[in-house]
């Protein structure tokens, strides 16, 4: 799974993308700094279950830290966009190109307002972050229209001639962005389409991409600069309907982080506070800068940059976590390591969705599956819940 850090140019994206994943972007005050996608790994965080078994895990594909597991998703950090990017403008079509594979986008606005829809500075409060918004949708918008637009009535035709679904047309335009054919049909369900494709207008083509960019890309929003961004701002963003909108400040997480490693400070990710471990340490300037921040954490609960990648995650995509293993006694793999994996599983997942994760034979060849936590037996169509310890038995 891949998670997209998206936005305009000058808004905090690449500090944003190094604050989350501690990799070291190019951060600089001017348009492209990023050209070339940064990858990073971001973690999310659950309740580990060594917890109830009352005995310490080895985590093999994850962390994990005074009980709370960590599980890691890749985060890329592609070049800032601008107006005009699905005709090419700026580097828009190798923006649009590097989330082809993204699961969700956080788009990092500037709150403050103080860049411009080119990204670049402006008086603070003088641009409004929410025209960000609507611009970015409606780039990506035009670059799936322009996808599917090109041959349309020629495939559309003979598509209807030999009884090909329009779900499963548009699936195949689409093949390469990482879009199931379910969400196209979930995507197309709602609307009300004319019945041959075929006879479908540019406004159609948009109205199509538009849905199937919401189903296949949902995109949650950053307010960025949160710690200089005016209340009135902040307020609007907050009740913006229909999108999950969270306060940040990446340069203040990134200060934060910086700190921890050098000894400065204890703070956890996403904590509301953190501790000064050696006071004398630091100068006038650090202490200033240090009671700036813990202000900003008093208000606003956290920097918002951890909470932004678990929000995307949890609610926006609908993951659980769920730990499966060989022994169901010990909560063991072959070699004796107590929940050694931590898979993240879209919600409704079932147990032979999980053996498929796990390794093809395995869901290929399933028997059954057992619940570890209360040692019942349970089937292929059993859902599972978030925090499930789950073996499978499959034939070898």
């Amino acid at each position: 799974m891949e998670i997209g850090v998206v936005g305009k140019p000058n808004v905090g994206k690449s500090t944003f993308f190094t604050a989350l994943t501690t990799a070291d972007a190019q951060i600089a005050n001017y348009p492209f700094t990023t050209i070339e996608p940064n990858r990073g790994v971001g973690y999310v965080r659950s309740r580990c279950p060594h917890l109830d078994l009352g005995k310490e895990c080895n985590p093999r594909n994850s962390l994990c830290k005074a009980g709370t597991r960590y599980i890691p998703v890749e985060i890329i950090d592609v070049a800032g966009l601008v107006p005009g990017a699905h005709e090419g403008r700026g580097l828009g079509n190798k923006f649009l190109d590097d989330l082809r594979q993204a699961s969700a986008l956080i788009h990092i606005i500037d709150a403050s307002g103080s860049t411009d829809a080119e990204g670049n500075p402006v008086a603070k409060g003088s641009h409004d972050p929410i025209d960000d918004i609507r611009f970015l949708e409606d780039e990506m918008d035009h670059w799936i229209a322009s996808i599917l637009s090109s041959n349309w009535r020629r495939i559309s035709k003979t598509a209807e001639m030999v009884g090909k679904k329009p779900e499963t047309m548009l699936f195949e335009k689409l093949t390469g962005l990482g879009i199931s054919e379910s969400q196209i049909h979930s995507a197309i369900s709602s609307l009300d389409l004319p019945e041959r494709p075929s006879t479908w207008t540019e406004d159609h083509i948009l109205e199509v991409a538009r849905s199937i960019r919401k189903e296949s890309k949902p995109m949650i929003i950053a307010a960025n600069k949160a710690d200089m961004a005016p209340e009135e701002n902040l307020e609007r963003l907050r009740n913006l309907e229909g999108y999950i909108v969270i306060p940040t400040s990446a340069e203040y997480e990134l200060a934060l982080k910086r700190a921890s490693k050098a000894g400065l400070i204890d703070y956890e990710p996403g904590s509301s506070e953190f501790r000064v471990l050696k006071p004398d340490s630091l100068n006038s300037a650090q202490k200033k800068a240090l009671d700036k921040i813990a202000e900003f954490l008093e208000s606003f609960g956290s920097t918002g940059v951890q909470k932004v990648l678990e929000e995307a995650v949890f609610k926006l995509l609908n993951l659980i976590v769920v730990y499966p293993v060989e022994d169901e006694t010990h909560w063991t793999d072959h070699n004796g390591n107590v929940l050694p994996d931590a898979y993240l599983m879209p919600r409704g997942s079932t147990a032979r969705d999980l053996a498929y994760k796990v390794h093809t034979d395995l869901g290929e060849g399933f028997i059954r599956a057992i619940d570890a936590r209360t040692g019942r037996v349970i089937g292929h169509d059993h859902e599972l819940k978030d925090g499930d310890v789950i073996k499978i038995v499959a034939r070898s």
